[in-house]
């Protein structure tokens, strides 16, 4: 998101640029051809990512360069399109208006694929991951899945669907007789991280994929609790109705069909989030 942050370092969060990557992709005429002109015009198109969701998205060691999943898989779907694509770290909370501004081209940050957000920008669905719970490895607090957050001070990256929950779960604990949640939202996830790591919020809440990533890295430091929950598709976020929905699900389709895809999501470690079907805008809730 920048360069590297104290919390980025004290979980060793950021990725060596020369990981070797999985080869590219050949441009496609046919699909190529699906893009608008307006968009082909450009060149190059703007991917925003908030580099602080490892491995999603992570700044490299160089202390600029964004890499991780969605990186790499961009650079596939531009080779397949015949453009470049440029990956630019910003804010999550940020991206979507972002797109609706016109400032950026495609959203590739773990966005779950919501109704809500369906309203707003288009997505092509490539992934799928549930929600986890982690909390510090030594005198952590203990969950059992959401409904066992009543009371706790819950740490979350600010605009994600994590935030949703848990606001929405204090609503529930509220209504039942129990101790709100006191969700603290931050700017991007290496900040709650941090407060896990401080002792100012008990209970950290991420994307599946990512909370593994955070303890693993942690280097004993975190540990996974409870139960992860909701399992939902991740999706490329688009300008609604651009045009560019096609050409994207298309791309990623053919990625899925060359061993593109899979091998990218191998060498981040991230198999088990695989699909088959990609689609656009396929949440149901």
């Amino acid at each position: 998101m920048r360069s590297r942050s104290i919390a980025a370092g004290l979980l060793g969060l950021a990725v060596a640029a020369v990981l070797a990557a999985p080869a590219g992709a050949a441009k496609n005429p046919k699909i190529a051809a699906e893009v608008p002109k307006s968009v082909a015009s450009k060149g190059t198109l703007v991917v925003a990512s908030d580099a602080t969701y490892a491995p999603m998205e992570l700044v490299a060691t160089n202390g600029k360069t964004v890499i991780g999943v969605d990186a790499d898989l961009a650079k596939a779907i531009g080779d397949v399109l015949g453009l470049k694509l440029q990956v630019k770290n910003a804010t999550f909370d940020g991206i979507i208006p972002g797109l609706q501004a016109g400032k950026y081209d495609l959203g590739m940050s773990a966005f779950t694929d919501t109704l809500a957000r369906q309203k707003v920008v288009d997505f092509v669905t490539y992934f799928s991951a549930g929600t986890s719970f982690y909390t510090k490895a030594s005198g952590g607090t203990a969950v059992k899945g959401l409904a066992s957050i009543c009371g706790l001070t819950v740490s979350v990256e600010n605009g994600t669907t994590e935030q949703t929950d848990a606001t929405a779960q204090s609503a529930k604990c509220t209504k039942a007789g129990k101790p709100a949640v006191k969700v603290s939202a931050f700017p991007d996830q290496n900040a709650a991280n941090l407060a896990i790591a401080s002792g100012k919020a008990q209970v950290g809440m991420a994307d599946s994929p990512v909370a593994a990533y955070i303890v693993k890295q942690s280097k004993g430091q975190f540990k996974l609790t409870g139960t992860p929950y909701g399992t939902a598709p991740y999706g490329i976020a688009i300008p609604k109705g651009n045009g560019m929905a096609k050409p994207v699900l298309d791309a990623v389709k053919l990625l899925m069909k060359n061993g593109t895809y899979k091998s990218i999501l191998a060498k981040w470690g991230v198999q088990g989030g695989a699909i088959s079907n990609p689609k656009i805008n396929g949440a149901t809730s």
